[in-house]
């Protein structure tokens, strides 16, 4: 008797499954199905110890919702997956000092760390002299909007 006339049904099932879930996993880049590999894994396990098919299940859909909750925040926030800030979006919230007077409707300079930045104010009728601490609020196109830090 060969090596594939002695494996079962289910033990081919689940190791299809695993070769899928891992291809499309390296398809997408996103830990989108690895979970599922797992759980696959787990199921292939039960099905050589002889385990039947609805167990083989239970234990597929159990071990991936284990892995699904517990450790895929964990990888997501380890790969930083989607959290990385742009450098205009890594502006916003830092504090910085108006090197030309920002005027109402007229845009002024501030320098963020060493580097110049036209900005305006976030309300158009104050003045925000030159020497004062601004935080960014945002930014709109190439301008930056600031309010004084009181």
């Amino acid at each position: 008797m060969g090596f594939l006339e002695s494996l079962s049904l289910m033990t081919i099932i689940w190791v299809v499954a695993i070769i899928v879930f891992i291809l499309i996993e390296a398809a997408t880049l996103g830990l989108t199905t690895i979970w599922f590999a797992g759980g696959a894994l787990a199921a292939l396990i039960t099905a050589c110890l002889g385990g039947s098919v609805l167990l083989q299940i239970a234990v597929f859909l159990i071990v991936t919702c284990i892995l699904l909750v517990f450790t895929r925040k964990i990888f997501v926030e380890k790969l930083k997956m989607g959290t990385e800030k742009t450098n205009i979006d890594a502006l916003v919230g830092k504090k910085a000092i108006v090197t030309a007077t920002i005027k109402p409707f007229e845009p002024g300079v501030i320098t963020v760390g060493a580097q110049p930045w036209t900005a305006i104010a976030l309300e158009d009728s104050i003045v925000i002299e030159n020497g004062t601490e601004v935080e960014i609020v945002e930014i709109q196109g190439v301008k930056a909007v600031v309010k004084p830090i009181l």
